[in-house]
């Protein structure tokens, strides 16, 4: 109950009148769901979930989506209805596909029977409310009944607040370093030349991966103080050598749902290549989708479709590239997809997406003294080196969740009792960061 209570006063800090929304989210999916997993052989079980999936996707469709489709169709018919401005409630995205999932589960009578209390914890539990991971009903449900978990575990506590101290320091220090130079080149210069352009995007592959594991590794570090253990969502997609292994790696309880709830129900790898190969589009297109209404978030996701099919069709011939060439033409294919991504219009997209590829953008300057060619940016030529090495240690390094499990089975109090005092030290100039400069908010808090 303490839980529950403190997780709504989260979600309705950020606007108090949205909390009605998941409330009702909330009533009416555990209804549902408790309907469709009983008993009851007269109840026409399939329409229940039907209507079920429709209420929430079009729940998702209006506030989401209700502008995207006016600005669209005022553009193809020449005409003005005026835009509706709806602010998108907090991390709606998150919890209509994971109540999505529950509904679906329950069909299929994977279920148990569970209280409305802890339904309502499932769904709005804080730590991973704004932006992941979905959660399954089956490995959360029984973590939050479990007897041992409501003793207070002190050793789970200093884990807990380690990995959150991490994420804090990717995201304060690093992530919030590489989103002011993303965005002097996106937003701000009206050109970029070739080195530019390559410093814009490859600033924002940075941005995104410490953004987000950030958030994952916060997520899973407050979940550690209840002794409860959220699914790894963030598993090192840098170190991709191809693009099924980067989504293996990038946001994987997305990537679990998707192949779960969409991919399979289409049909999945059953009914031939050609259709294997329109499902695999079909779901990065959604994805892609689900992520923002823009045409920018259409086209990274058709993009992403069309490499899953090409890689899975190459594989099929037998194919094979040398590690390093497979890593590599892996990661740039990433960092310039997520020019799409970044960009909030076509037109800035294609003006990063140029100036990548402009070797006339060299001037009477040499081409390799890069601080001739990122003034704008207000940085010298190492900070390009600087963002080179720090990708590249993306894919050295062990991550968080490594580090983690590493972590947990030192047991020597001395070491503990050192671990915390440095912990205590770099806590505090992270909170001395905060407040003295200013931070942007969560990437994925906009999904």
């Amino acid at each position: 109950m303490w839980l529950v209570g403190a997780s709504l006063f989260f979600y309705a800090f950020w606007n108090v009148y949205y909390l009605p929304l998941i409330l009702i989210s909330i009533a009416m999916n555990f209804t549902l769901g408790s309907t469709i997993s009983s008993k009851d052989v007269r109840l026409n079980k399939r329409t229940l979930l039907i209507w079920g999936i429709i209420l929430n996707v079009c729940a998702l469709g209006y506030f989401k989506y209700t502008d995207f489709m006016i600005s669209n169709i005022n553009w193809i018919f020449h005409i003005e209805i005026p835009l509706q401005h709806i602010v998108l409630p907090l991390a709606i995205s998150f919890f209509t596909f994971q109540q999505i999932a529950y509904l679906v589960d329950c069909y299929k009578g994977i279920t148990k029977e569970y209280d409305i209390l802890q339904y309502a914890l499932f769904v709005s539990f804080f730590p991973q409310l704004i932006a992941g991971p979905i959660v399954a009903h089956y490995e959360m449900m029984p973590q939050f009944v479990r007897t041992s978990n409501l003793v207070k575990n002190y050793h789970n506590i200093l884990l807990g607040i380690l990995i959150f101290v991490i994420g804090l320091f990717k995201k304060i220090v690093i992530a919030d370093t590489c989103a002011k130079y993303a965005t002097i080149g996106f937003d701000q210069l009206p050109n970029l030349t070739f080195w530019g352009g390559w410093f814009t995007s490859l600033s924002y592959t940075a941005q995104i991966y410490f953004d987000f594991s950030g958030y994952c590794d916060m997520a899973i570090g407050c979940a550690l103080l209840f002794n409860i253990k959220l699914p790894i969502n963030f598993n090192s997609p840098y170190k991709a050598l191809n693009i099924q292994d980067f989504w293996r790696r990038w946001h994987i309880t997305l990537s679990r749902f998707l192949r779960d709830y969409l991919y399979i129900p289409l049909g999945g790898n059953r009914k031939g290549e050609m259709r294997t190969c329109a499902n695999v589009f079909t779901v990065f297109l959604i994805g892609g989708l689900w992520h923002g209404a823009a045409w920018t978030f259409v086209i990274w996701g058709m993009l992403h479709g069309v490499a899953n099919i090409v890689f899975r069709l190459w594989s099929k011939v037998g194919f094979t590239l040398n590690k390093f060439v497979a890593w590599l033409l892996t990661l740039n294919f990433i960092n310039l997809s997520w020019v799409f991504f970044r960009a909030n219009s076509f037109d800035s997209a294609l003006k990063v997406i140029k100036a990548m590829f402009d070797v006339s953008s060299f001037t009477n300057k040499p081409w390799w003294r890069m601080k001739y060619y990122l003034t704008d940016f207000g940085v010298r030529s190492n900070a390009f080196y600087a963002l080179v090495i720090l990708i590249i240690l993306c894919t050295i390094l062990p991550n968080s969740v490594q580090i983690l499990q590493k972590l947990s089975l030192i047991r020597n109090k001395r070491i503990i009792i050192s671990f915390s005092l440095i912990l205590a030290l770099i806590s505090f100039a992270l909170l001395i960061k905060m407040i003295v400069i200013p931070y942007s908010e969560f990437i994925y808090f906009n999904f």
